[in-house]
């Protein structure tokens, strides 16, 4: 189970509660690439909106989803807060585009395109604020303890949906739980609202808004597949497939390659930042293997293979190290993913070999091998294969 921590202000939030929805904006942005295979779009603000794509494809039935009530001082809030607990009522988030019909886009102000139905879990009247979750150390008794995945969006700008990992998910959870005196409220029959003035949740005795809007199925494969074809980078567009497909049954060769007869996984995460530089884990997965559990860094390539790929892997692998394994015990399996190389027989390849063995050398304690899988186009899709080196 991922937990989502989604971006809102006092007017988005509000709704957010009364309709039971997430969800996340493309601006002033129009897509007319799904389930399309052009765009009119500049390619920078494609890969913008892929990359929203691919956060909001992440999403799995049961997720946490947690709201971070950014700071207003127009509003009087002061302060930034965490408020929830809410679940994803389905996998994924749809699409509703940004025009005139778009539900609710007068009230909320803003356009939020991307959206998630959810259902309150356990609803805490009273938000903890960014500083006791972010910044107090009082119960610290070491960094790697510290909410890095917010930290980390907070630095490297304005990620409308961030997931968080599960220690630190429980760690939010239980600082939320702690701030209302561990007392939940019951929202059974109730319709939930947002008290600007005292800055908390609230029941009302209306009756439940029933969420109206268009619910647009989001498909990247056919533009995937049209830059694929013309040789264009399109490595957004793979993190955002994989994300969807990954574990659901849909693309057999994906699943095998990764996580072989085991579909059920914990955790997922997509530009999992891991530094305090621009340094993101493309996808990351955590799951349990014959009672082990596994976490599994995955790096994407649109392009064939190279030799600095294990170097870059090596520097999540050290992250991981430092970061994620204090704090939640995983064998470590790293991937990398990337275009078939159809002559295996030169120079080149074999250099890239060696340098996927010295790593294996240098990490022998620290992790698996690195496990090589490429793909290539064929019947209209991908498929993935695991390559031995």
């Amino acid at each position: 189970m991922t937990t989502h921590v989604f971006i809102v202000d006092s007017i988005t939030f509000k709704l957010h509660l009364e309709y039971l929805f997430a969800g996340t904006g493309a601006k002033d942005n129009l897509i007319d690439f799904n389930n399309s295979a052009n765009t009119t779009l500049w390619h920078t603000k494609e890969n913008m909106l892929v990359g929203m794509m691919a956060d909001a494809s992440r999403i799995r039935e049961g997720d946490q989803i947690i709201f971070y009530l950014q700071q207003d001082f127009s509003k009087k809030i002061f302060e930034g807060k965490f408020y929830g607990i809410f679940v994803a009522k389905n996998d994924w988030s749809f699409l509703d585009n940004n025009d005139s019909q778009q539900y609710l886009g007068n009230e909320l102000e803003k356009s939020l395109t991307f959206r998630t139905l959810i259902k309150p879990f356990k609803v805490y009247s009273e938000g903890v604020t960014e500083w006791e979750a972010l910044d107090e150390i009082k119960n610290i008794q070491s960094p790697n303890q510290m909410l890095w995945s917010l930290i980390y969006r907070k630095l490297k700008g304005n990620r409308g949906n961030t997931m968080i990992t599960i220690y630190e998910a429980e760690r939010l959870c239980q600082l939320i739980r702690d701030k209302n005196s561990r007392e939940e409220m019951n929202v059974e029959n109730h319709k939930l609202s947002f008290d600007q003035e005292n800055q908390k949740i609230i029941l009302t005795p209306n009756n439940v808004n029933n969420y109206a809007g268009r619910k647009e199925e989001i498909n990247l494969l056919p533009r995937l597949i049209a830059k694929y074809e013309a040789n264009k980078s399109f490595e957004t567009h793979l993190q955002a497939y994989i994300v969807r497909n990954i574990g659901k049954g849909i693309n057999n060769s994906l699943d095998n390659s990764i996580l072989g007869s085991n579909l059920n996984f914990e955790w997922l995460g997509n530009e999992v930042s891991c530094g305090v530089g621009m340094q993101r884990i493309d996808v990351m997965i955590s799951t349990n293997e014959n009672s082990q559990r596994v976490l599994i860094p995955i790096e994407l390539k649109s392009v064939e293979a190279d030799i600095i790929n294990a170097k870059q892997i090596q520097r999540y692998i050290d992250w991981i190290e430092q970061y994620y394994t204090p704090n939640r015990q995983s064998d470590v399996k790293p991937v990398l993913i990337s275009k078939k190389i159809d002559d295996k027989s030169t120079e080149k390849y074999q250099k890239i070999v060696d340098t996927f063995n010295d790593f294996n050398t240098r990490n022998s304690r620290r992790c698996e091998h690195l496990k090589y899988i490429e793909y290539h186009l064929e019947n209209e899709n991908l498929v993935f294969e695991v390559i031995s080196y």
